[in-house]
């Protein structure tokens, strides 16, 4: 079960991650997945899926997102998809996703001038 932090709260709905990442693990590009939670102005937050594609697979965004919303309800399906060639893991091996969650934030955070 996933910690009550990893869970991405859409609009009031509930995603959790683990759903998720299981379901996009089912579509025949998908190596692995890491569903991480992105500040949103209209909903609070939005789903992220950090994928690492399986060798010779070239999926575009568009197309792995239109893929997930008929896996999954819309609310849960991703909105923006970021490819990687691996996912950053900790000393234990485990993925490191609140290091990817803190760097989509500081991404989206506004620039001084």
């Amino acid at each position: 079960m996933d910690r009550l932090k990893r869970m991405v709260n859409v609009g009031g709905m509930k995603v959790w991650p683990a759903e998720v990442e299981a379901l996009l693990h089912a579509h025949p590009a998908v190596q692995e997945a890491c569903v991480i939670a992105v500040p949103d102005t209209r909903t609070g937050e939005r789903v992220r899926a950090v994928i690492v594609l399986r060798p010779g697979q070239h999926p575009d965004e568009a197309g792995v997102i239109a893929w997930a919303r008929k896996q999954m309800a819309h609310y849960k399906a991703p909105r923006e998809v970021q490819f990687l060639q691996a996912l950053p893991r900790g000393p234990t091996g485990k993925v490191a996703w609140r290091i990817m969650q803190e760097v989509a934030k500081r991404e989206l955070e506004p620039q001084g001038d």
